[in-house]
């Protein structure tokens, strides 16, 4: 049997894909609660819908296979059984206090028919103005009274369209992240849903690297697959180096062609957020890179040995050790914005390090890096440009927005 999962390569040719189509949760983000749900900007919803089309048709027409997480979460839902088992792991993490609310919530998510259409209304969030609100005298909870001005009983899911950060598809298995901010970390619920109970996944038996209850953070966009033998993650605001350790064991446990990680120190500023924001694989031999990055960029070597693991840094330059660990006489980083330093600080906040590959030198971006995209046709690489002035208000590009299920090795 084929497995649904074939991920050894962040350049192989892209067959299967699965993104999400952004929805009303992005209606639901207000100016006073950005910070809550990591936005800087609040999207215009049917642009920033048209512009998903956009880059959906673009996959599509380069072959790729598109699946939806929407689609796929509703077909799980296949009998009331399978509704209250998934609305009950919602429920959990709502944070909501009081009893007699979360039945309420419970029934008014069961009334909904349509499995698609109740996905969907999860991912919105709900708002109070949705229920009838019993009077604040049953309000017994403090936490209640206090927040009984918030909109909210439950939160949107308004990142949900970056599909590679709550799981990451490494050889045939899956990486179940524990994500940074607690806005993000509901969202791996609908993953944990699909690699379960979906039968594309639920046949194969999923193997999982990770799992969405473990301790410390770590999140898909600091995950990256250069070979069949190295894996690249990056230590940011978002994964920390326990997490790295935990995975890299169980990496080497149970996908044997895998031999090496390599621990990128990006730092925790914000404007880097995730390794593949300031460095992506666009051919055998070749990279974007933020420069900002390169100077006080430290990388660290995770190897098999003798049944364990050998860890030391790296002391040579990214050029040297990519060439080392990919067995390439050398390579070449297309530098984001190139030497402008205003250029790469600006194409960098919009996502021009962050391009998804479809094939050995040939990538999507945003049409909107200009200086990048110019750099990038320059060094040979081949550009699907696609449009993103709303989409990129969420900070995340088109790698950021796609899960990778098969690639050609």
């Amino acid at each position: 049997m084929t497995k649904p999962i074939q991920l050894f390569s962040e350049i192989g040719r892209l067959k299967t894909v699965m993104l999400h189509r952004p929805g009303v949760e992005l209606e639901n983000l207000m100016p006073d609660y950005l910070d809550r749900f990591l936005f800087d900007d609040i999207p215009f919803l049917q642009q920033a819908q048209k512009e998903h089309d956009f880059f959906a048709d673009t996959l599509r027409k380069n072959d790729v296979q598109v699946l939806y997480l929407e689609d796929l979460a509703a077909e799980t839902l296949v009998s009331s059984e399978a509704k209250e088992m998934f609305l009950n792991s919602y429920l959990d993490e709502a944070m909501i206090q009081e009893d007699f609310m979360r039945k309420e919530v419970f029934d008014f998510f069961m009334s909904i028919k349509d499995p698609r259409v109740l996905i969907d209304h999860t991912m919105a969030g709900l708002k109070k103005n949705e229920l009838t609100i019993p009077p604040r005298l049953n309000l017994t909870s403090l936490t209640s009274l206090v927040e009984e001005s918030y909109p909210f009983l439950i939160d949107p899911m308004p990142n949900l369209y970056f599909t590679r950060d709550p799981f990451a598809t490494i050889g045939n298995s899956v990486s179940m992240n524990r994500m940074y901010a607690p806005t993000r970390r509901r969202e791996t619920l609908y993953g944990n849903q699909i690699f379960h109970h979906h039968p594309l996944f639920a046949e194969n038996q999923t193997n999982f690297l990770y799992h969405r209850d473990d301790t410390t953070r770590i999140e898909g966009g600091d995950q990256l697959i250069l070979s069949d033998k190295l894996v690249a993650i990056g230590i940011s605001q978002r994964t920390e180096v326990a997490s790295i350790e935990k995975i890299a064991q169980t990496i080497f446990d149970t996908e044997p062609s895998f031999e090496h990680i390599l621990a990128f120190n990006i730092g925790e500023e914000r404007k880097f957020m995730h390794l593949d924001t300031v460095f992506t694989m666009v051919d055998v031999d070749k990279f974007t890179i933020h420069p900002e990055i390169e100077g006080e960029l430290s990388v660290y070597s995770i190897s098999k040995h003798q049944g364990g693991v050998q860890i030391f840094e790296e002391r040579d330059t990214l050029e040297n050790i990519l060439c080392r660990y990919l067995d390439l006489p050398e390579v070449a980083l297309i530098r984001c914005g190139g030497d402008d330093l205003t250029a790469a600080a600006r194409e960098q906040w919009n996502d021009g390090s962050n391009t998804l590959a479809i094939a050995p030198g040939e990538v999507v971006v945003y049409d909107r890096n200009i200086v990048t995209n110019q750099l990038l046709k320059s060094a040979g690489v081949k550009l699907n440009e696609v449009p993103g002035s709303e989409l990129v208000r969420g900070r995340g590009g088109p790698r950021c927005m796609s899960m990778p299920f098969v690639r050609e090795v």
